[in-house]
């Protein structure tokens, strides 16, 4: 098969494996004696309250969850509203507040089923009190463009909002709190999952004011002084208001790659889970992987050719050009430069979400031709590299890769086919 065509086989496979259709059922809780109410934020959301709605054996009595624009299914008895992501609006903020209403006054017989996935961050921006929707936007922005973790930037918004880090959960105690979680992010961690909305957190306000410093983010007095005096701080292990908590994760990272491996081997190439929970900035990860790359096709280590090596996680860019970010290009673009046009090496970085970075694209194809075809496109790959633009340079070669919105997110898809040709 050609490359570009196999490593599009693997990325549709990996998105297929987290599909909620597929997912949901296999997860469902036994229904309660008293009320059933739905819950959920995140790009999957929707389409994971579609295919509860389907399976589930009993009434739904009351549904809201909000997804990103443009990622809506229609449901029967489930609300579906849309916001904005990655910096949110003020749709999210009400959406966020009807659902803290909604779970309100129920009964330990009662059920509230929170459909989770990457995206709910930024969908469920209600702020602490006192502090507005405009501080939340703009610490977003600052925030996405500083190069930080997801880890550190979920932190950091947890402790400054009235929903996330546990708050939502305890907002429905009494009732029994089922979570269908689809995670997005390094190692599964229910608490960086959308900043956890129904699970206890560990980390600290302190620990979210030092991520600020150690960025040079700058937040208006009062907006530090929550931090600071431990205002914002979130739920914490133990909180009797979260002993009726169940969490369940339905499709991961992990299993994605896995889905993607079965293709390749499928055609005769031997697939490589290098790992699920890759970070760091997207161009240092492209050249260890280029070196890799390079190790696999010149000397048959340690793998022997013709084989892919397949990664996730979730990488970072810290935004210093003009350009528009996007760390699946970012990593490709870095890739191709540390390749040089190596022969026999083709790549597919992607988000599975169909969003890179704040585009509408999911990620591109790389190709041993590919700097060439920049070259006499007019384009200098370092420096647009530099600008951070690989969404540009990628669109001129035609490389894109546009799926529309998946429906679902378990995060960043990388491949790297390696074919052993000269």
């Amino acid at each position: 098969m050609e490359p570009r065509a196999l490593l599009q086989q693997m990325f549709e496979a990996a998105v297929a494996s987290a599909c909620p259709e597929e997912c949901i059922r296999r997860h469902l809780p036994s229904p309660p004696a008293g009320k059933t109410v739905v819950i959920g934020a995140g790009k999957a959301s929707a389409a994971m309250a579609r295919a509860f709605e389907d399976a589930w054996p009993a009434e739904i009595d009351a549904g809201l969850v909000v997804t990103r624009y443009g990622y809506q299914v229609p449901c029967r008895r489930i609300e579906i509203v849309q916001a904005a992501h990655p910096v949110p609006d003020a749709a999210g903020c009400a959406a966020a507040a009807r659902m803290l209403e909604m779970v309100a006054g129920l009964a330990p017989e009662d059920l509230v089923v929170a459909l989770i996935s990457g995206g709910g961050s930024a969908l469920l921006p209600l702020p602490l009190p006192g502090i507005t929707l405009a501080q939340k936007q703009q610490l977003s922005r600052k925030l996405l463009d500083s190069g930080a973790s997801i880890s550190e930037i979920n932190c950091v918004r947890r402790h400054l909002s009235a929903i996330k880090g546990g708050r939502l959960a305890a907002a429905c105690h009494p009732a029994r709190v089922v979570t269908l979680a689809i995670s997005d992010v390094p190692g599964d961690s229910p608490v960086d999952i959308a900043s956890g909305p129904t699970v206890a957190d560990l980390t600290t306000c302190a620990d979210a004011l030092a991520i600020v410093r150690r960025f040079g983010i700058p937040l208006p007095a009062h907006v530090l002084e929550a931090l600071a005096s431990g205002t914002g701080e979130s739920v914490k292990p133990g909180d009797p208001r979260l002993c009726e908590e169940d969490y369940r994760l339905v499709a991961t990272p992990q299993k994605a790659l896995e889905a993607a491996a079965q293709v390749a081997a499928g055609h005769g190439v031997a697939a490589h889970i290098l790992s699920d929970r890759i970070e760091g900035e997207a161009r240092e990860v492209a050249k260890v992987m280029a070196g890799i790359a390079l190790q696999v096709a010149g000397r048959g280590e340690p793998f022997a050719t013709p084989c892919v090596l397949l990664s996730g996680g979730e990488t970072t860019v810290t935004v210093r050009g003009n350009g528009r970010g996007g760390r699946n290009v970012e990593f490709l673009l870095a890739l191709g430069i540390a390749l040089n046009g190596a022969a026999g090496i083709h790549a597919l970085a992607a988000d599975t979400d169909g969003v890179d970075g704040r585009e509408e694209i999911a990620g591109a194809f790389l190709a041993p031709d590919s700097l060439q075809r920049g070259w006499q496109s007019g384009l200098n790959p370092k420096l647009t590299l530099d600008d951070n633009d690989g969404h540009g340079f990628f669109q001129t070669l035609g490389d894109s890769l546009v799926t529309g919105p998946t429906f679902t997110n378990v995060n960043d898809f990388r491949a790297l086919l390696v074919t052993g040709e000269t």
